[in-house]
């Protein structure tokens, strides 16, 4: 039995399901939520998870009437580029992809914004269906409908808002993801707890560990539906980050900072937004914002998931200041940062002083 969560968007509504063994009903779900009419799939994935999932899923959607050509791109975050974009394209082309065709992702983060991307813009927009396989794009990149790919000199600057048509998560496949994948879901998890549900927090900080898959296990069904429900609250209410939504970036200004200095090669996504968390909470902090038993709780519920908590350091705070600059929140020339209040609330705020941003870097370099 599926647990369903509405996204309600006034034009793009859609769920997110999950549930054991959906992999094994992908193609009934698109088939009973679906409007398109042309019966082409094409199934984006990456080499690891294709060969362990793709077999199932092709299965699933010849079973329920579709044809289905699959498109298979390297792993990892530094080959979120226009050289993939491009195979995708080329992909459409030689499967002769119509607008009422279907793009699917299976995959993490990665495959989730390149394939949605470039639904967004073949043909000037078709349907994509995201079927995401980590804990990180269950909880958050698979959902909202931000797509895109990175630029040499920041992450995410060249996207679309494109809202997928369903969403579908299976936690089985967790129990075969790297810890280190896990991990890094978990930092957006914690997330959520800081950002929006004080209750998820504090079950997060009851835990007596939450750095494997059988120390989440017992809480993974909640903390699925918990995060998921979040995102869908924040991103009905701003589907285009006009306001609220902006609140989703807790952690990930100097998160993508880190990320693009390091060539997205020294840590992955989640690692990225947990020393911005952290970060983030030291600013909050010095800036009467909350006080430090509240960092401290914080930086203790990442300790527990095994995350890194301190800014590398081969990197230079005024190198990381600079990047900020180029970050696609920038407003006005000014770097907007998310800060906590309390568990449970943040608010946005673009006037961090140099004075307090350069020690809070330099006393997080380890």
């Amino acid at each position: 039995m599926a647990a369903t969560i509405r996204v309600n968007l006034p034009q793009n509504a859609y769920d997110i399901a999950i549930g054991a063994g959906l992999l094994d009903h992908v193609g009934d779900w698109m088939r009973e939520r679906s409007t398109q009419t042309n019966p082409k799939v094409l199934l984006v994935s990456n080499p690891q998870i294709f060969k362990r999932y793709g077999d199932r899923v092709i299965t699933s959607l010849q079973a329920a009437g579709y044809q289905v050509q699959s498109c298979i791109l390297p792993a990892g975050e530094r080959y979120k580029t226009p050289n993939s974009l491009q195979k995708i394209y080329d992909a459409a082309l030689d499967f002769r992809l119509e607008r009422s065709s279907v793009m699917l992702a299976l995959g993490g983060g990665v495959i989730g914004d390149m394939t949605g991307f470039a639904a967004a813009t073949w043909l000037r927009g078709i349907a994509f269906v995201q079927v995401p396989t980590s804990l990180l794009a269950m909880v958050d990149a698979a959902i909202g409908g931000k797509t895109g790919i990175n630029h040499p000199r920041g992450k995410n600057l060249i996207g679309a808002f494109h809202q997928p048509r369903l969403v579908l998560i299976d936690p089985e496949v967790l129990a075969t993801l790297p810890v280190r994948e896990l991990r890094a879901g978990m930092a957006e998890v914690i997330k959520y707890g800081i950002i929006w549900d004080p209750d998820l927090f504090d079950r997060l900080e009851a835990a007596p560990r939450l750095d494997r898959f059988a120390a989440i296990q017992p809480l993974l069904g909640e903390i699925l539906q918990r995060s998921c429900q979040a995102k869908a609250d924040v991103v009905a209410q701003d589907e285009k980050e006009g306001g609220l939504r902006a609140i989703l970036n807790y952690g990930h200004t100097i998160g993508h900072a880190i990320e693009s200095l390091t060539n997205y090669r020294l840590v992955n996504h989640g690692e990225a937004v947990a020393i911005g968390m952290v970060a983030a909470a030291e600013l909050a902090a010095k800036m009467g914002l909350w006080d430090g038993a509240n960092c401290a709780r914080q930086l203790a519920v990442i300790q527990k998931t095994a995350l890194p908590d301190r800014v590398p350091a081969s990197l230079d705070p005024e190198a990381i200041a600079d990047s900020l600059l180029l970050d696609k929140k920038v407003k006005d020339g000014k770097v907007r940062f998310i800060l906590p209040t309390r568990i449970g609330a943040v608010e946005m705020v673009d006037q961090v002083p140099a004075d307090v941003l350069y020690p809070v870097l330099r006393a997080l370099q380890g």
